[in-house]
């Protein structure tokens, strides 16, 4: 990580991640000049330490690609697979927290039918589009994909069952609010099932911030105590975070589950 993002304000933080997923759609799209390059996300960036394994489409299953247009399953940037720890059911309300080229959401449609509903919340302009046409793509009428940012959920109160998310908590500038928001738009014993780089709890932020940029979901991590500690505080039991595969040295790709008190 850089001394200028290590000092940078928070707005200036999230313009470089608006600007880094803008590109990645952009790329994914064919609509722009950098080629594969510019679609990089969490799996590639100027940091040598965030580069690697564990991020993209690789994590998800052939079966799962199959379903659903390329250009999703090409747009994917996470650590994870959410919707295969998510337990969907028939008739439940999805939302996915950061839905850039809608591949989780696609996933989730076809998992709760259409009798079901699957939301995308992401505030990148170029990913929405991406999503839109991936559904279109896909013909999936049981999604909508809505304009905003994860700290302030543009749904109602007690108004979905699951909440799911793909390498994008990390990434805010104010996880107190993300996971208040969580807490507020999920009904009564709804539950969460998100994939996330999460530190072991031996690194400070600073040594997480030595290890990559927040923009490469590394610096802007939790560690294993602050997550969970911030679900709980906003009501959330039975928080289990599991890791699954290194993405550097005491930064894992995770699963966290929690449920929603009643």
């Amino acid at each position: 990580m850089t001394t200028t993002d290590r000092h940078a304000p928070d707005d200036e933080l999230l313009e470089r991640v608006r600007q880094r997923y803008a590109a990645a759609a952009t790329a994914v799209a064919g609509d722009g000049c950098c080629g594969d390059q510019a679609a990089t996300g969490c799996a590639e960036t100027e940091d040598a330490a965030d580069a690697g394994a564990g991020f993209g489409a690789d994590l998800y299953g052939t079966d799962d690609q199959a379903a659903i247009p390329e250009a999703a399953t090409l747009a994917s940037l996470g650590c994870g697979n959410p919707t295969a720890v998510a337990e969907l059911c028939e008739g439940e309300t999805v939302l996915d927290l950061g839905s850039g080229g809608g591949i989780d959401v696609l996933l989730s449609a076809r998992r709760v039918g259409p009798t079901g509903f699957a939301y995308g919340l992401d505030m990148t302009d170029e990913m929405l589009d991406l999503a839109w046409r991936n559904a279109a793509d896909a013909g999936a009428d049981n999604v909508a994909f809505l304009k905003g940012h994860i700290e302030q959920i543009p749904l109602p109160d007690a108004s979905v069952d699951v909440i799911i998310s793909n390498c994008v908590i990390n990434l805010s500038i104010d996880k107190p609010a993300v996971f208040a928001e969580m807490a507020r738009v999920l009904r009564s014993g709804g539950r969460v099932g998100v994939s996330d780089v999460v530190a072991e709890d031996r690194l400070s932020p600073a040594e997480r911030a030595e290890r990559g940029s927040f923009v490469g979901c590394i610096a802007g991590a939790l560690c294993i105590t602050e997550y969970r500690d911030g679900l709980e505080a906003v009501g959330f039991t039975d928080v289990d975070i599991t890791f699954t595969h290194e993405v550097a040295d005491g930064l894992h790709g995770a699963i966290v589950r929690a449920r929603r008190s009643a």
